[in-house]
Protein backbone atom coordinates (compact mmCIF):
# COMPACT_ATOMS: atom_id res chain seq x y z
CA UNK A 1 0.00 0.00 0.00
CA UNK A 2 2.75 2.23 0.59
CA UNK A 3 4.77 2.00 -2.52
CA UNK A 4 1.72 2.27 -4.21
CA UNK A 5 0.99 5.71 -2.57
CA UNK A 6 4.18 6.83 -3.37
CA UNK A 7 4.54 6.11 -6.92
CA UNK A 8 0.70 7.60 -7.38
CA UNK A 9 1.75 10.80 -5.95
CA UNK A 10 4.95 10.74 -7.74
CA UNK A 11 3.36 10.39 -10.90
CA UNK A 12 0.86 13.31 -10.17
CA UNK A 13 3.91 15.77 -9.01
CA UNK A 14 6.71 15.30 -10.81
CA UNK A 15 6.33 14.62 -15.04
CA UNK A 16 9.69 15.75 -15.61
CA UNK A 17 10.61 12.25 -13.63
CA UNK A 18 13.08 13.75 -10.99
CA UNK A 19 11.53 12.08 -7.80
CA UNK A 20 11.94 8.49 -6.83
CA UNK A 21 9.47 6.95 -4.93
CA UNK A 22 9.99 5.34 -1.72
CA UNK A 23 9.13 1.94 -2.04
CA UNK A 24 8.97 0.61 2.12
CA UNK A 25 8.17 2.65 4.66
CA UNK A 26 11.13 0.81 6.52
CA UNK A 27 13.55 2.78 4.08
CA UNK A 28 12.60 6.12 5.29
CA UNK A 29 15.03 6.06 8.55
CA UNK A 30 17.60 5.64 6.04
CA UNK A 31 17.09 8.42 3.54
CA UNK A 32 18.16 11.92 4.84
CA UNK A 33 20.57 14.63 3.55
CA UNK A 34 23.45 13.53 1.79
CA UNK A 35 23.02 9.49 2.15
CA UNK A 36 24.18 8.13 0.10
CA UNK A 37 22.05 5.59 -2.67
CA UNK A 38 23.02 2.62 -4.90
CA UNK A 39 21.31 2.90 -8.00
CA UNK A 40 21.48 -0.32 -9.77
CA UNK A 41 20.12 -0.50 -13.44
CA UNK A 42 18.27 -4.00 -14.38
CA UNK A 43 20.03 -6.11 -16.59
CA UNK A 44 16.94 -5.49 -19.24
CA UNK A 45 17.66 -1.88 -19.92
CA UNK A 46 14.04 -0.70 -20.19
CA UNK A 47 13.33 -1.67 -16.67
CA UNK A 48 12.93 1.06 -13.62
CA UNK A 49 16.41 1.08 -11.76
CA UNK A 50 16.25 -0.35 -8.31
CA UNK A 51 17.82 2.13 -5.12
CA UNK A 52 19.22 1.16 -2.06
CA UNK A 53 19.99 3.08 0.69
CA UNK A 54 23.14 1.47 3.08
CA UNK A 55 23.07 3.55 5.61
CA UNK A 56 25.69 5.80 5.10
CA UNK A 57 26.29 9.72 4.38
CA UNK A 58 28.66 10.96 1.48
CA UNK A 59 30.86 12.43 4.76
CA UNK A 60 31.65 8.61 6.23
CA UNK A 61 33.14 7.16 3.01
CA UNK A 62 35.73 9.72 2.67
CA UNK A 63 39.43 9.62 3.19
CA UNK A 64 40.12 11.76 6.25
CA UNK A 65 40.75 15.22 5.26
CA UNK A 66 43.87 18.14 5.86
CA UNK A 67 43.82 18.96 10.12
CA UNK A 68 40.92 21.82 10.23
CA UNK A 69 38.99 20.73 7.66
CA UNK A 70 35.62 21.34 8.18
CA UNK A 71 32.87 18.11 7.99
CA UNK A 72 30.12 17.90 5.16
CA UNK A 73 27.92 20.22 6.06
CA UNK A 74 26.15 22.36 3.31
CA UNK A 75 23.06 24.59 3.59
CA UNK A 76 20.21 22.94 3.98
CA UNK A 77 16.74 24.35 2.24
CA UNK A 78 13.41 23.65 3.62
CA UNK A 79 9.94 24.84 2.00
CA UNK A 80 6.25 23.75 1.52
CA UNK A 81 5.96 21.57 -1.38
CA UNK A 82 2.54 20.46 -2.35
CA UNK A 83 -1.18 19.82 -0.25
CA UNK A 84 -2.22 16.56 -1.64
CA UNK A 85 -4.61 14.02 -1.53
CA UNK A 86 -6.35 12.29 -4.17
CA UNK A 87 -8.33 8.51 -5.17
CA UNK A 88 -7.49 6.19 -7.36
CA UNK A 89 -9.46 3.35 -8.36
CA UNK A 90 -9.38 0.15 -11.18
CA UNK A 91 -12.35 -1.49 -12.33
CA UNK A 92 -12.15 -4.80 -14.25
CA UNK A 93 -14.64 -7.46 -15.93
CA UNK A 94 -14.87 -10.95 -16.93
CA UNK A 95 -17.96 -11.80 -18.57
CA UNK A 96 -19.77 -14.34 -21.35
CA UNK A 97 -17.90 -12.90 -23.89
CA UNK A 98 -14.23 -13.03 -22.04
CA UNK A 99 -14.58 -15.88 -19.84
CA UNK A 100 -11.59 -17.02 -18.86
CA UNK A 101 -10.66 -20.59 -20.10
CA UNK A 102 -7.51 -23.00 -19.66
CA UNK A 103 -7.19 -26.51 -20.70
CA UNK A 104 -4.90 -28.18 -18.38
CA UNK A 105 -4.01 -31.68 -19.21
CA UNK A 106 -7.96 -33.18 -19.04
CA UNK A 107 -9.35 -30.55 -17.10
CA UNK A 108 -11.47 -27.41 -17.90
CA UNK A 109 -11.89 -24.20 -15.98
CA UNK A 110 -13.88 -21.23 -16.54
CA UNK A 111 -13.86 -18.38 -14.62
CA UNK A 112 -15.95 -15.15 -14.59
CA UNK A 113 -16.35 -12.12 -12.19
CA UNK A 114 -15.68 -8.72 -11.44
CA UNK A 115 -13.38 -6.69 -9.27
CA UNK A 116 -12.60 -3.09 -8.32
CA UNK A 117 -9.86 -1.74 -6.43
CA UNK A 118 -9.83 1.82 -4.88
CA UNK A 119 -7.23 3.87 -2.82
CA UNK A 120 -7.48 7.11 -1.18
CA UNK A 121 -4.69 9.14 -0.07
CA UNK A 122 -4.31 12.01 2.14
CA UNK A 123 -1.06 13.54 2.52
CA UNK A 124 -1.87 16.90 3.16
CA UNK A 125 0.71 19.28 3.29
CA UNK A 126 3.88 17.98 2.30
CA UNK A 127 7.64 19.63 2.75
CA UNK A 128 10.80 19.78 1.03
CA UNK A 129 14.31 19.82 2.34
CA UNK A 130 16.92 20.22 -0.44
CA UNK A 131 20.98 20.64 -0.35
CA UNK A 132 22.43 24.02 -1.79
CA UNK A 133 24.20 21.75 -4.10
CA UNK A 134 26.52 24.65 -5.08
CA UNK A 135 27.88 24.11 -1.35
CA UNK A 136 28.12 20.59 -2.24
CA UNK A 137 30.23 21.06 -4.77
CA UNK A 138 32.50 23.48 -3.42
CA UNK A 139 33.19 21.37 -0.72
CA UNK A 140 33.44 17.70 -2.82
CA UNK A 141 35.70 18.95 -5.35
CA UNK A 142 38.86 18.28 -3.19
CA UNK A 143 38.22 15.56 -1.60
CA UNK A 144 38.65 11.68 -2.10
CA UNK A 145 36.80 8.44 -1.44
CA UNK A 146 37.85 5.72 0.57
CA UNK A 147 38.21 3.08 -2.33
CA UNK A 148 38.32 0.58 0.90
CA UNK A 149 35.27 1.28 2.53
CA UNK A 150 32.84 -1.97 2.22
CA UNK A 151 29.87 0.16 0.65
CA UNK A 152 32.45 1.55 -2.33
CA UNK A 153 34.37 -1.91 -3.07
CA UNK A 154 30.46 -3.52 -3.34
CA UNK A 155 28.86 -1.36 -5.28
CA UNK A 156 31.91 -0.97 -7.72
CA UNK A 157 31.92 -4.87 -8.01
CA UNK A 158 29.17 -4.40 -9.49
CA UNK A 159 28.84 -3.00 -13.20
CA UNK A 160 25.50 -2.38 -13.26
CA UNK A 161 25.69 0.01 -9.95
CA UNK A 162 26.26 3.80 -9.42
CA UNK A 163 26.83 5.68 -6.71
CA UNK A 164 24.40 8.88 -6.00
CA UNK A 165 24.28 11.17 -3.21
CA UNK A 166 20.55 12.05 -1.68
CA UNK A 167 20.06 15.83 -2.44
CA UNK A 168 16.61 16.45 -2.11
CA UNK A 169 13.54 14.84 -0.07
CA UNK A 170 9.56 15.41 0.14
CA UNK A 171 8.05 14.39 3.67
CA UNK A 172 5.17 14.61 5.28
CA UNK A 173 3.89 16.78 7.97
CA UNK A 174 1.45 15.36 9.82
CA UNK A 175 0.04 11.73 10.29
CA UNK A 176 -1.85 10.73 6.70
CA UNK A 177 -3.99 7.89 6.39
CA UNK A 178 -3.59 5.60 3.65
CA UNK A 179 -6.82 3.13 2.89
CA UNK A 180 -6.87 0.91 0.10
CA UNK A 181 -10.45 -1.45 -0.97
CA UNK A 182 -10.81 -4.06 -3.05
CA UNK A 183 -14.03 -5.51 -4.02
CA UNK A 184 -14.17 -9.34 -5.75
CA UNK A 185 -17.08 -11.21 -7.43
CA UNK A 186 -16.99 -13.95 -9.03
CA UNK A 187 -18.00 -17.20 -10.23
CA UNK A 188 -16.01 -20.48 -10.37
CA UNK A 189 -17.80 -23.38 -12.66
CA UNK A 190 -15.60 -26.47 -13.48
CA UNK A 191 -14.12 -29.85 -13.05
CA UNK A 192 -11.42 -28.21 -11.18
CA UNK A 193 -10.53 -25.37 -9.02
CA UNK A 194 -7.98 -22.17 -9.87
CA UNK A 195 -5.51 -24.16 -7.47
CA UNK A 196 -4.41 -26.31 -10.65
CA UNK A 197 -2.71 -23.69 -12.11
CA UNK A 198 -1.53 -22.03 -9.07
CA UNK A 199 0.13 -25.36 -7.60
CA UNK A 200 -0.19 -27.53 -9.95
CA UNK A 201 -2.70 -29.93 -7.62
CA UNK A 202 -5.65 -31.22 -8.91
CA UNK A 203 -8.71 -29.81 -6.59
CA UNK A 204 -12.18 -31.17 -7.94
CA UNK A 205 -14.63 -28.20 -6.87
CA UNK A 206 -18.20 -27.88 -7.77
CA UNK A 207 -19.93 -23.92 -9.71
CA UNK A 208 -20.44 -21.49 -7.29
CA UNK A 209 -19.60 -17.99 -6.51
CA UNK A 210 -17.30 -16.10 -4.69
CA UNK A 211 -17.49 -12.58 -3.07
CA UNK A 212 -13.96 -11.02 -1.28
CA UNK A 213 -14.36 -7.09 0.27
CA UNK A 214 -11.18 -6.24 2.17
CA UNK A 215 -10.98 -2.76 3.15
CA UNK A 216 -7.48 -1.71 4.81
CA UNK A 217 -6.28 1.23 6.20
CA UNK A 218 -2.05 2.54 6.91
CA UNK A 219 -0.88 5.40 8.64
CA UNK A 220 2.03 7.10 7.94
CA UNK A 221 3.55 8.92 10.48
CA UNK A 222 4.34 12.89 10.42
CA UNK A 223 8.43 13.21 8.63
CA UNK A 224 8.14 10.41 6.60
CA UNK A 225 10.01 10.75 3.08
CA UNK A 226 7.79 9.52 0.67
CA UNK A 227 10.13 10.36 -2.42
CA UNK A 228 13.58 11.83 -3.29
CA UNK A 229 16.12 12.45 -5.73
CA UNK A 230 19.75 12.06 -5.86
CA UNK A 231 22.92 13.40 -7.67
CA UNK A 232 25.22 10.50 -9.30
CA UNK A 233 29.14 10.15 -8.97
CA UNK A 234 31.15 9.45 -10.62
CA UNK A 235 34.23 7.79 -9.36
CA UNK A 236 37.51 8.26 -10.79
CA UNK A 237 39.72 4.74 -10.22
CA UNK A 238 42.07 6.86 -7.32
CA UNK A 239 39.35 7.59 -5.59
CA UNK A 240 38.51 11.58 -6.62
CA UNK A 241 34.87 12.11 -7.76
CA UNK A 242 32.66 14.57 -9.61
CA UNK A 243 29.22 15.40 -8.99
CA UNK A 244 27.01 14.46 -12.24
CA UNK A 245 25.23 18.16 -12.02
CA UNK A 246 23.88 18.22 -15.87
CA UNK A 247 22.87 14.37 -16.14
CA UNK A 248 22.90 11.00 -14.74
CA UNK A 249 26.41 9.22 -16.23
CA UNK A 250 27.64 8.63 -12.86
CA UNK A 251 29.57 5.14 -12.66
CA UNK A 252 32.89 3.85 -11.45
CA UNK A 253 36.17 4.36 -14.39
CA UNK A 254 36.46 1.12 -15.45
CA UNK A 255 38.64 -0.50 -18.14
CA UNK A 256 37.09 0.20 -22.02
CA UNK A 257 37.27 -3.06 -22.95
CA UNK A 258 34.56 -3.97 -20.13
CA UNK A 259 32.09 -1.52 -21.37
CA UNK A 260 28.85 -2.63 -22.97
CA UNK A 261 28.25 -5.90 -20.96
CA UNK A 262 25.92 -8.49 -21.94
CA UNK A 263 24.38 -11.31 -19.49
CA UNK A 264 22.29 -14.49 -20.43
CA UNK A 265 21.38 -12.16 -23.87
CA UNK A 266 19.84 -9.55 -22.04
CA UNK A 267 20.38 -6.26 -23.21
CA UNK A 268 23.14 -4.28 -20.90
CA UNK A 269 23.82 -1.09 -21.65
CA UNK A 270 26.73 0.93 -20.28
CA UNK A 271 25.13 4.13 -18.80
CA UNK A 272 21.35 4.85 -18.56
CA UNK A 273 19.32 3.97 -22.11
CA UNK A 274 19.08 6.62 -24.61
CA UNK A 275 15.27 6.22 -25.17
CA UNK A 276 16.46 8.48 -28.77
CA UNK A 277 18.51 6.20 -29.76
CA UNK A 278 16.78 3.96 -32.97
CA UNK A 279 17.16 -0.43 -32.44
CA UNK A 280 17.59 -2.73 -34.70
CA UNK A 281 14.98 -4.78 -33.54
CA UNK A 282 15.82 -7.70 -35.17
CA UNK A 283 19.20 -7.79 -33.83
CA UNK A 284 18.36 -7.90 -30.51
CA UNK A 285 15.55 -10.50 -31.01
CA UNK A 286 18.13 -12.77 -32.06
CA UNK A 287 20.42 -12.63 -29.23
CA UNK A 288 17.15 -13.55 -27.25
CA UNK A 289 16.32 -16.46 -29.50
CA UNK A 290 17.54 -18.87 -27.03
CA UNK A 291 15.01 -18.13 -24.30
CA UNK A 292 12.16 -18.00 -26.49
CA UNK A 293 13.51 -21.82 -27.74
CA UNK A 294 14.40 -23.26 -23.97
CA UNK A 295 10.55 -22.43 -23.20
CA UNK A 296 9.00 -23.78 -26.56
CA UNK A 297 10.18 -27.67 -25.62
CA UNK A 298 8.71 -27.70 -22.05
CA UNK A 299 6.06 -30.26 -22.02
CA UNK A 300 2.88 -28.86 -23.11
CA UNK A 301 0.88 -29.03 -19.94
CA UNK A 302 3.78 -27.12 -18.12
CA UNK A 303 3.80 -24.40 -20.89
CA UNK A 304 0.12 -24.22 -20.64
CA UNK A 305 0.19 -23.74 -16.69
CA UNK A 306 3.25 -21.16 -17.18
CA UNK A 307 1.15 -19.09 -19.60
CA UNK A 308 -2.33 -19.25 -17.79
CA UNK A 309 -0.29 -18.16 -14.74
CA UNK A 310 1.32 -14.95 -16.76
CA UNK A 311 -2.40 -14.10 -18.34
CA UNK A 312 -3.86 -14.03 -14.95
CA UNK A 313 -0.76 -11.96 -13.59
CA UNK A 314 -1.15 -8.98 -16.97
CA UNK A 315 -4.50 -8.38 -15.05
CA UNK A 316 -3.20 -6.53 -12.19
CA UNK A 317 -0.02 -4.02 -13.16
CA UNK A 318 1.07 -3.80 -9.59
CA UNK A 319 1.45 -7.78 -9.54
CA UNK A 320 3.63 -7.57 -13.05
CA UNK A 321 5.61 -5.27 -11.40
CA UNK A 322 5.93 -7.36 -7.91
CA UNK A 323 6.58 -10.65 -10.03
CA UNK A 324 9.46 -9.03 -11.99
CA UNK A 325 11.38 -7.89 -8.96
CA UNK A 326 11.06 -11.16 -7.34
CA UNK A 327 12.51 -12.88 -10.50
CA UNK A 328 15.30 -10.58 -11.03
CA UNK A 329 16.56 -11.09 -7.36
CA UNK A 330 15.90 -14.67 -7.95
CA UNK A 331 18.11 -14.49 -10.97
CA UNK A 332 21.06 -12.17 -9.30
CA UNK A 333 21.42 -15.14 -6.95
CA UNK A 334 19.37 -13.54 -4.22
CA UNK A 335 16.71 -14.90 -2.04
CA UNK A 336 13.43 -12.61 -1.88
CA UNK A 337 11.51 -12.24 1.22
CA UNK A 338 8.07 -13.46 -0.35
CA UNK A 339 6.48 -12.65 3.18
CA UNK A 340 6.40 -9.09 2.31
CA UNK A 341 4.02 -9.97 -0.56
CA UNK A 342 0.45 -10.59 -0.43
CA UNK A 343 -1.32 -13.49 -0.87
CA UNK A 344 -2.23 -13.74 -4.94
CA UNK A 345 1.01 -12.46 -5.36
CA UNK A 346 2.63 -14.92 -3.38
CA UNK A 347 0.89 -18.16 -4.87
CA UNK A 348 1.97 -16.73 -8.12
CA UNK A 349 5.12 -16.74 -7.80
CA UNK A 350 5.20 -20.39 -5.57
CA UNK A 351 3.53 -21.83 -8.66
CA UNK A 352 6.17 -20.59 -11.47
CA UNK A 353 8.68 -21.70 -8.95
CA UNK A 354 7.01 -25.11 -8.96
CA UNK A 355 6.71 -25.19 -12.54
CA UNK A 356 10.32 -24.48 -13.31
CA UNK A 357 11.62 -27.43 -10.27
CA UNK A 358 9.29 -29.57 -12.51
CA UNK A 359 10.62 -29.27 -15.80
CA UNK A 360 14.30 -30.16 -14.38
CA UNK A 361 15.75 -32.81 -13.02
CA UNK A 362 18.28 -33.32 -9.73
CA UNK A 363 21.50 -31.57 -10.17
CA UNK A 364 20.23 -29.21 -12.86
CA UNK A 365 20.69 -26.01 -11.24
CA UNK A 366 22.20 -24.98 -14.53
CA UNK A 367 19.26 -25.26 -16.40
CA UNK A 368 16.75 -24.05 -13.64
CA UNK A 369 18.61 -21.04 -14.09
CA UNK A 370 18.10 -20.48 -18.01
CA UNK A 371 14.68 -21.19 -17.00
CA UNK A 372 14.00 -18.93 -14.82
CA UNK A 373 16.01 -16.09 -16.70
CA UNK A 374 13.50 -16.75 -19.68
CA UNK A 375 10.49 -16.66 -17.86
CA UNK A 376 12.31 -13.13 -16.03
CA UNK A 377 12.76 -12.12 -19.79
CA UNK A 378 9.22 -12.07 -20.86
CA UNK A 379 7.75 -10.91 -16.80
CA UNK A 380 10.52 -7.90 -18.00
CA UNK A 381 9.31 -7.35 -21.33
CA UNK A 382 5.59 -6.79 -20.01
CA UNK A 383 6.23 -4.79 -17.31
CA UNK A 384 7.70 -2.42 -19.27
CA UNK A 385 4.84 -2.04 -21.62
CA UNK A 386 2.25 0.87 -21.40
CA UNK A 387 -0.85 -0.15 -18.89
CA UNK A 388 -3.08 -0.13 -22.23
CA UNK A 389 -0.65 -2.02 -24.01
CA UNK A 390 -0.23 -4.72 -21.29
CA UNK A 391 -4.30 -5.21 -21.03
CA UNK A 392 -4.66 -5.12 -24.94
CA UNK A 393 -2.17 -7.72 -24.69
CA UNK A 394 -3.51 -9.93 -21.84
CA UNK A 395 -6.91 -9.81 -24.14
CA UNK A 396 -5.28 -11.50 -26.96
CA UNK A 397 -3.01 -14.54 -24.77
CA UNK A 398 -4.95 -17.82 -26.61
CA UNK A 399 -2.12 -19.74 -28.27
CA UNK A 400 -3.83 -18.83 -32.07
CA UNK A 401 -3.69 -15.35 -31.62
CA UNK A 402 -0.32 -15.34 -30.19
CA UNK A 403 1.35 -17.07 -33.11
CA UNK A 404 -0.54 -14.89 -35.26
CA UNK A 405 0.85 -11.82 -33.23
CA UNK A 406 4.58 -13.57 -33.60
CA UNK A 407 4.35 -13.65 -37.30
CA UNK A 408 3.34 -9.95 -37.48
CA UNK A 409 6.39 -9.51 -35.05
CA UNK A 410 8.75 -11.20 -37.40
CA UNK A 411 7.36 -9.09 -40.41
CA UNK A 412 7.73 -5.74 -38.16
CA UNK A 413 11.51 -6.65 -36.94
CA UNK A 414 12.61 -7.90 -40.65
CA UNK A 415 11.30 -4.41 -41.97
CA UNK A 416 10.36 -6.26 -45.06
CA UNK A 417 7.31 -4.00 -45.50
CA UNK A 418 5.93 -6.64 -47.85
CA UNK A 419 1.81 -7.53 -47.94
CA UNK A 420 0.32 -10.03 -46.11
CA UNK A 421 -3.15 -11.83 -46.14
CA UNK A 422 -4.87 -12.72 -43.67
CA UNK A 423 -5.57 -15.72 -45.90
CA UNK A 424 -2.06 -16.98 -44.86
CA UNK A 425 -1.52 -19.85 -42.75
CA UNK A 426 -1.55 -18.72 -39.16
CA UNK A 427 -2.90 -15.49 -39.70
CA UNK A 428 -6.53 -16.49 -40.87
CA UNK A 429 -7.69 -16.32 -36.78
CA UNK A 430 -7.26 -12.19 -37.36
CA UNK A 431 -10.24 -12.83 -39.99
CA UNK A 432 -12.20 -11.79 -36.93
CA UNK A 433 -12.90 -7.91 -36.53
CA UNK A 434 -12.63 -7.99 -32.79
CA UNK A 435 -9.16 -9.45 -32.38
CA UNK A 436 -7.80 -7.50 -35.78
CA UNK A 437 -8.67 -4.24 -34.07
CA UNK A 438 -7.30 -5.49 -30.55
CA UNK A 439 -4.12 -5.75 -32.85
CA UNK A 440 -4.32 -3.21 -34.87
CA UNK A 441 -4.48 -1.27 -31.01
CA UNK A 442 -1.73 -3.31 -29.35
CA UNK A 443 1.30 -2.53 -32.41
CA UNK A 444 -0.17 1.01 -32.46
CA UNK A 445 0.65 1.37 -28.37
CA UNK A 446 4.21 -0.30 -29.07
CA UNK A 447 4.57 2.39 -31.94
CA UNK A 448 4.48 0.44 -34.82
CA UNK A 449 1.61 1.17 -37.44
CA UNK A 450 -0.13 -1.54 -38.99
CA UNK A 451 -2.30 -0.38 -42.43
CA UNK A 452 -4.79 -2.10 -43.52
CA UNK A 453 -5.14 -2.13 -47.80
CA UNK A 454 -8.61 -3.35 -48.50
CA UNK A 455 -11.56 -4.77 -46.23
CA UNK A 456 -11.09 -8.27 -47.48
CA UNK A 457 -8.02 -9.89 -46.57
CA UNK A 458 -4.72 -7.94 -46.89
CA UNK A 459 -2.93 -5.35 -45.08
CA UNK A 460 0.81 -4.08 -44.81
CA UNK A 461 3.12 -4.10 -41.90
CA UNK A 462 4.53 -0.42 -41.70
CA UNK A 463 7.61 -1.07 -39.84
CA UNK A 464 9.05 2.49 -39.07
CA UNK A 465 10.67 1.41 -35.35
CA UNK A 466 9.98 4.40 -33.70
CA UNK A 467 13.01 5.53 -30.93
CA UNK A 468 12.50 4.23 -27.46
CA UNK A 469 12.19 0.38 -26.11
CA UNK A 470 8.56 0.08 -26.76
CA UNK A 471 8.22 -1.76 -30.09
CA UNK A 472 11.05 -3.98 -28.67
CA UNK A 473 9.54 -4.84 -25.61
CA UNK A 474 6.03 -5.76 -27.36
CA UNK A 475 8.05 -7.95 -29.51
CA UNK A 476 9.66 -9.71 -26.72
CA UNK A 477 6.39 -10.14 -24.69
CA UNK A 478 4.70 -11.66 -28.11
CA UNK A 479 7.74 -13.90 -28.71
CA UNK A 480 7.73 -15.71 -25.39
CA UNK A 481 4.03 -15.76 -24.47
CA UNK A 482 3.64 -17.26 -27.89
CA UNK A 483 6.37 -19.88 -26.86
CA UNK A 484 4.33 -20.87 -24.32
CA UNK A 485 1.15 -21.54 -26.80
Amino acid sequence: MFAKATKAFVKDTDHAGHLIPVSSLNDTDKLNLRSLIVKTRHRCFWQEPKYQSPGFTLGDVLEPGEPGNTPLSPTVKESDFVDYSGTFGDKKEMNADGNLEAKLADFNLTVEGKWSTKQKLSLGSLNKEKVDVKDLHNYSKNRVLDMSHPVIKQTRANPRAVLGVLTERIMTSLPCPVTNNVLKHGNVGANVSACVFLSGKASMKQSGSTQTDSDVSLGIPANTVMAYSLIELYVKCNGQFELCLICNNGGFEIDKSKEGLEVDGFMDQGGDFDTNSPLNLNKELEKLSGHFQLLSVLPVAKRSSLLQLLKTTMEDREAVSVLESVLDQLCEGETPDLGDLEESERETVQAILDLVDQCVGKDEDEIRSSLLSAVHLIVSAMDGMTDEGLSVLGSCCSPPVLQALQILVQHVAAGSGETLSLRDAGLAVLTEEELYQRTDRLFALSNVELTRLNEDAEFTVTSVICPGHLPLVMSIAVNGLASLG
